[in-house]
Formats: C-alpha cells, structure tokens, sequence
C-alpha cells in the first residue's frame, strides 16, 4: 500500500507544520500578525500627520513618550510650523512650550530646528526618500528614518524599537541585541514588501498582548510555535480541522532568549 504524502496526512489530520527555523518563525509571525493587524504600514502607525515632513516631525517627538500624547501636541506645532523652514527659525522658547508635555522638550527642540535648517537648506525645504540623506539630519537616526520611509513613502524600511528587538529574540528571530544587526537579520528572512508593516505588528503585539512584564501567552497567536511561550503546549490552528498536534519540521527548537530592553526612541 503506498504510503500517503505528508500533505495528505497533514490535511486529513488536520495537522499543521509547525516553523523552527528562523525564517519559518519570521514567515509565519508575518503571516499571523498580519490577520490579528491588517493594513499597510502607513495605515498602521498610530502618530497622525498629512506629510512626511510632518510624520518626521511627529516621530522625533515620539521619543520617551506615547503616540497619543504626541497626537495631542501636533496640532499646534503643525499650525505654528507648517514648513521646515519656519521650524528652522523657530524660538526654541516658544516651540519648548508647545512641545513640553512629550518630554525631553529642550533636548526634541534643539533638534526639530537642526531638522529644520538641514531640510531647509541641504533639501529644499523636503524630506529626502533616501536612507543616506535622512540619516544627516539632526535627531534622525535609523530608526526614525525607517518610519518616514515605510511609513511616509511606502518604501522597504523596517524600523527596530524596543518591541522589535524583544519579539524578535523571543521568538527566535535573532539573537542579536544591536539595533542595527536586528534590522539585517529581519530584513534577510523577511520579503521587503513586509518590513514596514511587520515592524509596525510587532509594535502593536508587543504593546497589546506580549508585554514586557507579564506577557499574555494564553491569548497569543504566535504561542504555538515562539521557544519562550509560557502557555500551555497547543496545536497550532488548521483550516482543514481541528488539530491534533504541532508537526515538527525543519531544525530542532530553539532554547528561549531573553528580551532586550533599551530606550524608547526614535532617533
């Protein structure tokens, strides 16, 4: 009797591989988080702003602090400061007041009048859509330039904040805990159509339902397979059935890695 394909098994049974590599991990997390967070990266971010000179201005002051606080003091600073040049000349005084319930307020205006006189005067007035120019600009990091162009321009960019690093090393995704070795490792296993909205998953997931202190293991879609799930052992979910239990593929599991804490900015 010929004995039937592992995709016949797994449908009848209604089993479903379950991801040990660490692109099968990321594929699948993208997969997954996608469902439980649709929408394009730009649809995803919680900060408001009409332009990318705006969400520029609105990461920078995203540092050390919420979106919904940010949300709150844009307004004015966007009327008072509709062009990079007028942001340029600003009193750092008056813009200190506008800005001083984000924190850090004398520190975020001195850079949003750098950020003004070099967009200003270097761009035209614009933000440039490239990694190479935006990270000349005072206060703009790789990070915060990874948000503009996901976000702002709908380009690959994949922004690594203190979410991203620690999902990525909980699930397996990297072991590094530099910022930037965390991008290129994501970016190599990850489609760059993916990364700006994958980052932006992670953000939400991280905030909602793997939260640093006490993570709701219980609740997440990703527990079947992540190496440091603290929930009981469950099959992952089938569109043929229910489950009987996790097939295992690929390469043995991986031992829980730590999460990675760091400063919460945008620079």
């Amino acid at each position: 009797m010929k004995t039937p394909s592992r995709s016949f098994v797994d449908i009848y049974c209604g089993l479903v591989a379950r991801p040990r590599s660490p692109k099968g991990r990321a594929r699948e997390t993208a997969t997954r988080l996608s469902a439980e967070y649709p929408g394009t990266a730009k649809e995803l971010c919680e900060l408001d702003f009409e332009n990318p000179f705006q969400l520029l201005v609105a990461t920078v002051l995203s540092a050390q602090t919420t979106d919904d606080r940010v949300n709150q003091v844009t307004p004015a600073v966007f009327k008072r400061y509709p062009t990079a040049g007028d942001l340029g000349s600003a009193d750092p005084a008056e813009l200190e007041e506008l800005i001083h319930s984000t924190g850090f307020f004398r520190s975020k205006a001195k850079s949003l009048i750098g950020l003004g006189l070099a967009l200003d005067e270097r761009f035209g007035g614009e933000v440039p859509p490239l990694m190479a120019d935006l990270v000349t600009v005072p206060g703009v990091g790789r990070k915060t330039a990874n948000v503009v162009l996901s976000v702002g321009f709908g380009l690959p960019g994949l922004p690594v904040d203190t979410h991203v690093t620690r999902l990525s090393r909980l699930l397996g995704l990297t072991e590094a805990t530099d910022a930037v070795r965390i991008e290129s490792d994501l970016c190599a296993i990850l489609p760059p159509t993916a990364w700006g909205a994958f980052s932006l998953q992670m953000i939400l997931h991280g905030r909602r339902v793997c939260v640093a202190r006490r993570p709701r293991c219980d609740q997440c879609t990703l527990s079947d397979f992540c190496p440091s799930s603290q929930a009981p052992t469950r099959p992952a979910a089938s569109p043929y059935g229910p489950a009987l239990a996790p097939v295992e593929v690929e390469d043995p599991v991986q031992p829980p890695l730590a999460g990675a804490q760091g400063p919460l900015d945008f620079v």
